[in-house]
């Protein structure tokens, strides 16, 4: 299967726009369920759908998965337990700061995962892509300082907190991404939609039954208050599912720094939801972080 030329582009959107959805039903159940419920919420509920995406592509793809290897497996087994991690930690920098700016905070890893990319898998960012990183992550930071969100808590202490896990999550989201994409280019003899989905309900699988063991031994009672709220769970695990099988396959055609510039675009989506349902709006050191962001997208495209 030989995808358009901007087809990584595309499926960046996507999942971008996915993301952003999954996100503020996450930032909804937080406040019902926890922190750590939501988190899992991701997962559990992701889950079946993962199981569902896997058999729909291979379909249409004519395609049958291809055998893991052990490097495969074990990529996917640290990509997996960093992405939990990163999604616990960004749920903590939400409940101390607004919406927008906690999601803009985990939007640093576009700038650690061109070090990564460079590092594990000897891809040097250009130039241009370089500045993109650079010009974005500047636009998340200035959304990131002290006081800027009109109904973001004031107290510094609290502001400290959101900044530490924020930066926390993007960098384990930074290993999760390096770590899946490597995964996805270590498997061959199938088309790119059918890795992709594969390497989803690999991950998946690992993180469900990790994370359904802790539970049972440790945390009954997140686990009976995450059952209670299945109808919520049950969106945002999809919506979570959708994003991932479409960064995956964006991973498979363009490097992890350009996918991950170009999917800021999540901020200015967040930015929208904020307004829309959180009633939180957007002041002028906001949107100079914002035309930033956007103008290292546009250097990303290019």
């Amino acid at each position: 299967m030989t995808p358009p030329l901007h087809a990584w582009a595309a499926f960046t959107l996507v999942a971008a726009g996915a993301q952003m959805l999954r996100n503020a039903a996450q930032h909804d159940l937080t406040r019902r369920i926890g922190a750590a419920g939501a988190t899992f919420v991701r997962f559990l509920f992701g889950f079946p759908f993962a199981l569902v995406f896997l058999p729909l592509v291979c379909l249409a793809a004519g395609e049958l998965p291809p055998t893991p290897d052990g490097r495969a497996l074990v990529l996917v087994a640290v990509a997996a337990a960093a992405q939990v991690l990163a999604t616990a930690l960004m749920l903590l920098a939400m409940r101390e700061k607004s919406f927008v700016i906690a999601t803009a905070l985990t939007k640093t890893e576009a700038m650690q995962i061109a070090g990564l990319g460079l590092l594990l898998q000897g891809e040097a960012p250009g130039l241009a892509l370089a500045a993109a990183a650079t010009c974005a992550t500047a636009g998340v930071m200035i959304l990131s300082l002290p006081g800027i969100g009109l109904y973001a808590p004031r107290d510094e202490r609290s502001t400290l907190r959101a900044v530490a896990w924020g930066l926390a999550s993007a960098s384990a989201f930074a290993v999760a991404t390096v770590s899946f994409r490597d995964a996805i280019l270590a498997l061959e003899g199938a088309s790119f939609v059918v890795v992709a989905a594969e390497i989803l309900a690999l991950g998946l699988t690992a993180q469900t039954l990790a994370i359904l063991a802790w539970l049972v031994i440790a945390d009954r009672a997140t686990l009976l208050a995450v059952a209670r709220e299945w109808r919520s769970s049950l969106g945002a695990g999809g919506l979570g599912a959708f994003a991932t099988l479409f960064w995956f396959f964006a991973f498979a055609l363009a490097s992890a720094a350009r996918v991950r510039t170009l999917g800021l675009v999540e901020v200015l989506f967040a930015q929208i939801a904020a307004h829309r349902l959180f009633s939180q709006r957007m002041i002028m050191r906001e949107a100079a972080g914002v035309a930033l962001i956007l103008a290292g997208v546009a250097l990303a495209l290019r």
